[in-house]
């Protein structure tokens, strides 16, 4: 799983420069929460496109999270970004203050939705495009929130396991204390992503890399040392949550309903 970290950066940044020229983009919008995924972004981003070009959007919620909210704005100085920071607070309180809930995964949900409804705003008023953060770990679990953090226009880590994405910021400079901190989504004090997963990323992006890019069977990982107990979630996780990663399907009526006189109406004789 070990990458070329310097020829990573050079496709990424290519990515991200040329697909916002092919949409005649010149700016990079995301949000920016201080952790390891968002901060590989901000550096890819404004390597891609240039510092004037780049913002990230800060949006705590409440008074909770003061270390990632110092983080981000590390990263802000360290790149010399754009910046805003919006607290979703009043948004979320006035949701939930008239439909009340004691489900913390519904309050999260809400949260993340309510930092993309922001950064589509702020997408539209500064005409940049919006760059997504969800690594590929991430998404092969469905582990975000659709409309919500999953949302973007652009994905340069999509690719990349969580675990890559960690030698990707050291590669790139993120500061060592981003990179070694426990991940978390940032929902609820205390919520961690291997918490909520039940293992850590380096026993996930294994079992991963085995079944997505090695396509190895279940019986060949378990022959490589892998518990059953663990494998066996994670291929769950994966066939549950394949509606995230695949826009809408369209139920196709047209060609049933409709006679081709009426679709191809130059081509009937007169």
């Amino acid at each position: 799983m070990k990458i070329n970290t310097a020829l990573v950066e050079k496709i990424l940044t290519s990515f991200i420069h040329d697909e916002l020229s092919l949409f005649q983009y010149k700016k990079g919008i995301f949000g920016l929460s201080g952790g390891l995924d968002s901060s590989v972004t901000a550096f890819l981003t404004t390597r891609a496109l240039g510092n004037k070009n780049v913002l990230g959007l800060i949006m705590p919620y409440s008074d909770t999270f003061h270390q990632d909210i110092e983080h981000a704005r590390q990263i802000v100085d360290a790149l010399d970004i754009q910046t805003k920071t919006i607290d979703i607070s009043p948004m979320v309180d006035m949701y939930f203050k008239e439909h009340p809930t004691d489900n913390k995964i519904l309050k999260g949900n809400k949260m993340a939705r309510e930092r993309m409804s922001i950064l589509y705003d702020y997408s539209a008023r500064e005409k940049a495009l919006i760059i997504g953060t969800s690594n590929k770990t991430e998404l092969l679990l469905g582990y975000g929130t659709i409309h919500g953090d999953m949302a973007c226009a652009i994905n340069p880590i999509g690719d990349l396991y969580k675990t890559q994405v960690r030698e990707m910021a050291r590669h790139l400079g993120v500061p060592e204390e981003i990179i070694l901190k426990t991940p978390t989504a940032g929902l609820w004090p205390g919520q961690t992503d291997e918490g909520e997963l039940g293992m850590s990323y380096d026993v996930i992006d294994q079992i991963l890399f085995h079944l997505v890019d090695k396509r190895r069977s279940k019986e060949e990982i378990i022959a490589l040392g892998f518990d059953k107990e663990t494998i066996e979630p994670l291929i769950g996780l994966i066939k549950n949550s394949e509606f995230k990663r695949k826009l809408p399907p369209i139920a196709k009526i047209s060609d049933r309903t409709i006679g081709l006189d009426f679709l191809y109406p130059f081509d009937r004789e007169k």
